[in-house]
């Protein structure tokens, strides 16, 4: 079986190049043709031997995530769908902002974290992504987009909040981290990578051993029985061991705070008696909080909170001294918003056995 070389970080693919009997610095040489040139194919490698690409041809390929549709909203976000194999859609997002482009990158195909507010965790579970599917979705966006007048790239900074649980598609998504840091790919700044997370406790210590990145915490709540409510693995990894773990993680962080996401929904979360909560809750964890107004879909259930409930909320947390902004909506008439992506899932797994499938056992 041909392998797709999409998957391979440097150090493996130079380990793949010296088992079918090539040097290592040719590896280097493809590497750069695959990321940095977005080659699509092994002819297109001009300064390779024929006799490599002829090798190349046999036993790997080129496989990156396949278009289906894109939308373009009326403030120039995009949202693709992509195809990957199985026949599933993922969405990824590039949102153009003030000199800078961002693209929101999906780690699974669906979600099993079942959080009650996410368009995404309604439609099922799949499967994880390959790292070649998730460092595609750079790879495609990077040749769709093009670069600016300047001859720059257009997308400065990626963020892991698309559709699944990064932390649990691992392994996956660490390898296609460090190929999106490396400087014969992409040569992305740890600060301008951001992993996003509900808060998988253990793999948040081993991230900070394995690929610091900038950190975002789904948090959403103040408080465990609000917690327990709208995110089902508060059961499991509790607040307390959450923060625990992020004041952890900040001795080895690229940036000197974590961020933390708290979507506002209406009469759930959005008390003052909330806001106070968490000024207390994150006493000596150097943060800052991103209130996202509330993205409504279909049979939701929830409510975005009024904006005048969400600036008191904001002025809590400010007059605490936290730094509080308000996240602009972007997309949301092209259903990109945050919470919003939700692809076309088969959803191909009970739901008492959806644990099984994202996190080893013994980690459950």
């Amino acid at each position: 079986m041909k392998v797709n070389l999409l998957n391979y970080t440097l150090a493996k693919l130079e380990e793949f190049f010296l088992e079918i009997g090539e040097k290592k610095f040719r590896a280097r040489q493809v590497f750069r043709w695959l990321h940095i040139y977005g080659a699509e194919s092994f002819a297109e490698m001009t300064d390779i031997a024929k006799t490599l690409r002829a090798k190349l041809e046999e036993v790997a390929t080129i496989e990156a995530p396949a278009l289906v549709s894109e939308q373009i909203s009326a403030d120039g976000t995009r949202k693709w769908a992509l195809e990957v194999s199985g026949g599933n859609k993922i969405e990824a997002v590039y949102i153009p902002e003030d000199g800078r482009g961002t693209l929101c990158v999906s780690s699974q195909v669906g979600c099993a974290l079942e959080c009650q507010f996410c368009s995404t965790a309604r439609q099922g579970f799949n499967r994880n992504l390959s790292s070649g599917e998730i460092v595609g979705q750079l790879w495609w966006a990077n040749k769709r987009l093009g670069k600016d007048p300047k001859g720059e790239k257009l997308i400065t900074n990626v963020v892991m909040m698309g559709m699944g649980e990064p932390l649990v598609n691992y392994d996956n998504v660490i390898d296609a981290m460090k190929i999106m840091l490396d400087d014969n790919a992409y040569n992305l700044s740890k600060r301008k990578l951001t992993l996003s997370t509900s808060g998988v406790v253990p793999k948040i210590d081993t991230l900070a051993d394995d690929c610091p990145v900038a950190l975002a915490i789904s948090l959403h709540a103040s408080n465990d029985e609000v917690r327990d409510e709208i995110i089902p693995l508060n059961k499991k990894y509790p607040i307390a061991q959450l923060l625990a773990a992020c004041q952890r993680y900040l001795d080895k962080s690229p940036k000197n705070y974590i961020t933390f996401e708290y979507v506002m929904l209406k009469d759930v979360n959005d008390h003052i008696e909330h806001a106070r909560e968490l000024t207390k809750l994150m006493r000596g964890i150097e943060c800052k909080f991103n209130l996202i107004p509330f993205n409504p879909f279909p049979n939701s259930g929830f409510e975005s909170s009024s904006w005048e409930q969400i600036l008191k909320f904001q002025k809590i947390l400010q007059n605490a001294g936290y730094i509080a902004t308000v996240r602009k909506t972007r997309g949301d008439d092209i259903d990109a918003a945050c919470g919003q992506l939700v692809g076309r899932v088969q959803d191909k797994t009970k739901r008492q056995e959806k644990w099984k499938n994202y996190i080893p056992l013994h980690e459950v």
